[in-house]
């Protein structure tokens, strides 16, 4: 085929390939393969084929660059600078140590049980109809009971009618901020924060209102003088295992933000993506603290099922829950009945509780595995705290490390890491490193610390 090719490439349009007798006697192939081969030229433009006369070498039109200048005037100035994208998001080559990613290892989800329920769901009505605005009635009972579970004491559960199932989680943080928050209004964030956080925000038109959030999250006492010098009427936060640092608010600092933003007649937008991510002990959300409407709350299924499921829901009271469905009835319609099924099925399944305790374990030995790894091959860097959960480890980096540098040298290593810069709403604080220990091939997580500190030890020389 190469051969074949390359001759295609260099005869002049219009020649005459050989017949097939003839390529089939050079080349030593079936006339079967010889047929395919020519096919596959004709589709991609290369060769003609003339019905009783044979196959000719197409002419190729000459390259022609068209100009787009014209976009400029009727686009005008962008509301935000689009960035470039995410190192989270970047396909890795097949040779390199992928330690950028806050997707899980397919090795970690729940093949038999998705595979299971797309045949089911293939085979039922939901691939022919379409869903409710709001969500399928099944699906969001099942959001309901799990966040009602959690409920705590006096607390009024949810009901499905304050559900709305939304395609992923981002398609939410937009829908929330666009409906909750509004373009041009502030929002009180933890910093640093997720990435595709801040850019819902930006695309949405909202400021950002950033305060300092560490291993226990943000002091009560800064968000309590961030809402009162901003006016700002929400807070963005991930109470269980933020992305990135992995941090957890205890009890006492879940009802205190509560109370902050009670006081100040605000919403909570609490990010619990991590949800069935844990390792010790578990992610009780804080909207199982607040039946009176303060807390917004997005649960994604995403990472836990899988990212070909992009199924996720919010949970909200009152107005907010309104503004919510008629936002998402103009952005999106309804979410693919056939994805809410699939992610139905596999979490009502009995084997799904089985899935999440082997998942809990396998977190944690690769966690470990990495801590280690980092604490033998990269002693200058540090880890505030060894997350209890989630899937992402957030590297303190020596002061004045060259970030961009050291990202560019791992990558020429064949280690693939993501830049601290990408998580901070406002100026970062200092050089960071977001690294996964959930990707491909943990046992190549020892050789990627080694090659990360060689590469930080280079910027001392």
């Amino acid at each position: 085929m190469a051969d074949l090719t390359a001759w295609v490439a260099q005869a002049p349009p219009g020649s005459r390939l050989p017949p097939t007798r003839a390529l089939v006697a050079r080349y030593g192939v079936s006339p079967v393969t010889v047929q395919k081969a020519l096919r596959t030229l004709a589709a991609r433009g290369s060769i003609e084929t003339r019905a009783g006369v044979g196959a000719f070498v197409r002419a190729q039109p000459a390259a022609r660059t068209p100009d787009h200048g014209w976009q400029t005037a009727a686009l005008g100035s962008p509301r935000t600078r689009s960035p470039q994208l995410s190192a989270a998001l970047r396909v890795a080559p097949q040779d390199a140590i992928a330690l950028h990613s806050g997707y899980p290892d397919p090795a970690l989800l729940p093949d038999r049980l998705v595979r299971g329920a797309f045949g089911r769901a293939a085979r039922g009505d939901v691939a022919l109809s379409r869903a409710p605005v709001a969500g399928l009635p099944e699906l969001r009972r099942w959001f309901a009971a799990e966040l009602g579970a959690a409920s705590a004491p006096g607390v009024a559960p949810p009901l499905p009618g304050d559900v709305l199932v939304l395609p992923g989680s981002q398609s939410g943080l937009s829908a929330v901020f666009r409906a909750v928050v509004g373009a041009g209004r502030p929002l009180v964030v933890e910093s640093p924060t997720y990435w595709g956080a801040i850019l819902a925000a930006e695309q949405a038109g909202v400021r950002l209102v950033p305060v300092p959030s560490g291993p226990a999250g943000p002091d009560p006492e800064v968000v309590d003088r961030a809402f009162a010098q901003s006016g700002a009427r929400a807070l963005y936060c991930q109470p269980s295992f933020a992305n990135p640092t992995g941090a957890r608010w205890s009890a006492d600092r879940a009802e205190q933000v509560l109370d902050v933003a009670r006081s100040h007649g605000a919403f909570l937008v609490e990010d619990d993506w991590a949800h069935d991510l844990a390792i010790t002990g578990d992610s009780t959300p804080l909207a199982a603290r607040d039946d009176g409407g303060h807390v917004v709350h997005l649960r994604s299924l995403t990472k836990s099922v899988s990212p070909a499921v992009r199924v996720a829901a919010v949970v909200a009271r009152g107005p907010a829950r309104d503004r919510l469905l008629a936002d998402a009835q103009a952005e999106s319609m309804y979410v693919s009945p056939v994805l809410q099924a699939v992610a139905l099925d596999v979490v009502t399944q009995p084997a799904w509780q089985t899935h999440l305790r082997h998942l809990r374990q396998q977190l944690g030995t690769r966690r470990d595995l990495l801590v280690r790894a980092l604490e033998q091959h990269v002693p200058g860097a540090s880890l505030d705290a060894v997350p209890a959960g989630g899937l992402n480890l957030w590297l303190r980096l020596p002061a004045g490390t060259d970030l961009a540098r050291l990202v560019r040298d791992c990558e020429s290593a064949g280690v693939l890491v993501a830049p601290g810069d990408e998580w901070f709403p406002a100026e970062p604080t200092g050089p960071f490193l977001r690294l996964g220990y959930a990707g491909p091939d943990p046992g190549r997580f020892d050789e990627g610390a080694r090659l990360l500190g060689a590469a930080l030890a280079l910027q001392g020389d």
